[in-house]
């Protein structure tokens, strides 16, 4: 029998399991589950532990992907047989090099020219530079430079530009394409419809956009852990 209690964004969740009790009540829980899914499962070797931890000399420091979720986006490339990626926002380029290495090649674009300079690096290192087309400028105007189709998009930028990026995913895309938004969640505030946060409302016309386009087949998923309370959409172009 599970029972799940909601006491709070930042701390959530009784449940127990037949005679054994088990009550996570923090954020500090989460990230030591976390913790153990990586040591366990997750190979991230130095270039990569180098990619991650040069986030903090970025100009969104911690704002990269947690290394169980970058072998998800890998393991996701992989299921989708993805051979052309397209990420739009890079960082420091450690969710790109776990694609990088799951497909054959990946166009990423990234906004601030000093991430893409840090990123530049972390791809060297990591011997995937060759496999990587990184276009610094703003998104919506690298986007219509580009020509598809891509297997896979990776959508991790600025919030409220989600709708945008959705359009120019599916004029970028073919059926039988991946498109991922991370971030959809926000702390449980993506439910609020009155709400005056762009972020906010970016998410929700993104997944209102998802919902009444027939050729799209989608889903969204809740996570805790060492980001904390957030989550991605995972549609399939049909």
């Amino acid at each position: 029998m599970y029972s799940l209690v909601c006491r709070s964004p930042a701390a959530v969740v009784g449940m127990a399991i037949s005679n054994n009790s088990f009550v996570y009540e923090s954020a500090e829980q989460w990230r030591t589950v976390d913790d153990y899914f990586v040591e366990t499962l997750v190979r991230e070797d130095e270039p990569l532990r180098t990619a991650r931890l040069t986030s903090a000399e970025s100009t969104m420091p911690r704002a990269e992907v947690a290394p169980n979720q970058g072998a998800l986006l890998a393991l996701l490339a992989r299921l989708a047989g993805a051979r052309r990626v397209l990420e739009i926002g890079t960082l420091t380029g450690y969710s790109t090099i776990w694609l990088a290495r799951a497909a054959e090649h990946v166009t990423t674009l990234e906004f601030a020219p000093e991430n893409a300079a840090i990123a530049r690096r972390n791809f060297a290192a990591a011997g995937v530079a060759d496999r990587i087309d990184l276009i610094v400028g703003h998104a919506l105007d690298s986007l219509a430079t580009l020509d598809g189709p891509y297997d896979l998009v990776f959508i991790d930028a600025d919030k409220p530009s989600n709708p945008a990026y959705l359009a120019e995913s599916l004029r970028l895309t073919r059926p039988g394409s991946v498109i991922v938004l991370d971030n959809v969640v926000r702390n449980g505030a993506v439910v609020d419809p009155a709400s005056d946060d762009d972020r906010v409302t970016g998410v929700r016309r993104f997944l209102e956009m998802v919902r009444d386009d027939p050729r799209l087949e989608a889903t969204a998923v809740q996570t805790v852990g060492s980001k904390g309370w957030d989550g991605f959409a995972l549609a399939l172009v049909r």
